[in-house]
């Protein structure tokens, strides 16, 4: 009798598998959740201020915001993935559960398995998450935050309310019908350090050219005191195009590294990134590549700590806080060497090193016995 699809898939992990995986998974899910929101919680409070001065509405915070969750879970998987792994084993000691499932003769591997099969899962998303998602999801938070500084809240302009459009322009309007047409403006433009000016008009509407604000005024007057005669300039117009875009802006955006794709990291555009920053964007694509590494890593040290050693009836802390320490010590240590190897990119191999050596030695702690008795075991009985 042909067995049914959802039958087959239970049968590829066993009864014990499937019940410490889902134990891991969940607790993944939730600790992983629970602090990506509090993350998000703290670094939306940057933004409040910029949505209020603008008086965008929650939909447009909400959205703004949620485009930074994938660089969040990015950073914090490889922790929560090690604190699940660490205390799901570590509540399982405490309840002699590890202690049955060794007295029914499992090895440390299979013990060991349903944490890596979470840290390996872990890994799969993490590079979905860095080489995808988060470069993706950054790069639309860039370009909707630079629209909304630099374009949004020139159509903001409230009725009696000094505005600052920018950090050296301010507007003020009277009035504004529901047509969209300003009566009474002022603008306040100290973009030219040497030339302040003061303009006013009669009426004016705000157009856009070329994706940036402009303002058109009808019917005023333009002040401009020169601060080397210290003379005061008067010129009256009927039609005069005012400009709202700071000085200090670029025609283009500025490309940050968070938002560039690993092709990019790899090989910049010269006319984005100078000679002397390339070797910190090619760190940046190497640490791509060797960041989700350090999940399987992490979570390899929390198996150490709760299934080598003898089992403590009190409990032992020590263990636990070692990996705890371990787990520090490591991101420490990939934070310096990134920073060393962007000024010498020949370092590029520690960092590889650092995301690697730990599981390699972490499996030879937990395997090293099983395997060599496995062998010796083969010798004997040929």
């Amino acid at each position: 009798m042909a067995s049914s699809p959802g039958t087959s898939v239970r049968h590829l992990l066993p009864l014990l598998d499937r019940y410490v995986l889902r134990q891991l998974l969940i607790a993944l899910l939730a600790l992983t959740g629970g602090a990506v929101a509090l993350i998000w919680l703290t670094q939306s409070l940057h933004f409040v201020s910029m949505i209020v001065q603008h008086g965008l509405s929650l939909r447009v915070f909400l959205q703004l915001t949620s485009l930074m969750l994938p660089s969040f879970v990015a950073v914090i998987l490889p922790i929560t993935t090690f604190l699940v792994v660490l205390f799901t084993y570590q509540r399982m000691s405490g309840d002699r559960e590890l202690t049955v499932m060794r007295a029914a003769g499992l090895s440390p591997l299979e013990l060991a398995r349903p944490g890596l099969i979470c840290g390996v899962t872990s890994v799969a998303l993490c590079y979905v998450l860095t080489l995808w998602l988060a470069p993706v999801s950054y790069h639309a938070f860039h370009r909707y935050e630079f629209q909304i500084r630099n374009q949004m809240a020139a159509f903001l302009l409230q009725e009696g309310v000094f505005t600052k459009v920018s950090g050296d322009m301010t507007v003020y309007v009277r009035s504004r019908d529901a047509n969209g047409l300003l009566h009474g403006v002022l603008v306040e433009d100290d973009r030219d350090p040497d030339a302040h000016t003061t303009i006013l008009a009669e009426r004016g509407t705000i157009v856009t050219v070329n994706d940036k604000p402009r303002v058109v005024l009808y019917n005023g007057s333009r002040e401009e005191i020169d601060h080397h005669t210290g003379r005061l300039n008067v010129l009256t117009f009927g039609r005069n195009t005012v400009d709202l875009t700071s000085s200090h802006q670029n025609n283009h955006e500025e490309r940050d590294a968070a938002e560039m794709s690993l092709h990019e990291l790899f090989h910049p555009n010269p006319a984005e990134v100078s000679e002397r920053d390339r070797g910190k964007f090619a760190v940046e694509g190497w640490h791509r590549l060797t960041a989700p590494l350090t999940v399987l890593s992490f979570a390899m040290i929390g198996l150490v700590a709760v299934l080598r050693g003898a089992f403590s009836r009190h409990g032992n802390i020590t263990r636990p806080l070692t990996a705890i320490l371990t787990v520090v010590g490591l991101q420490a240590l990939t934070l310096m060497l990134q920073n060393l190897a962007g000024r010498n990119l020949a370092l590029v191999p520690l960092i590889w090193a650092a995301a690697l050596l730990p599981s390699f030695i972490c499996a030879a702690l937990l395997f090293a016995e099983q395997w060599t008795g496995t062998s010796q075991q083969a010798k004997q009985s040929s």
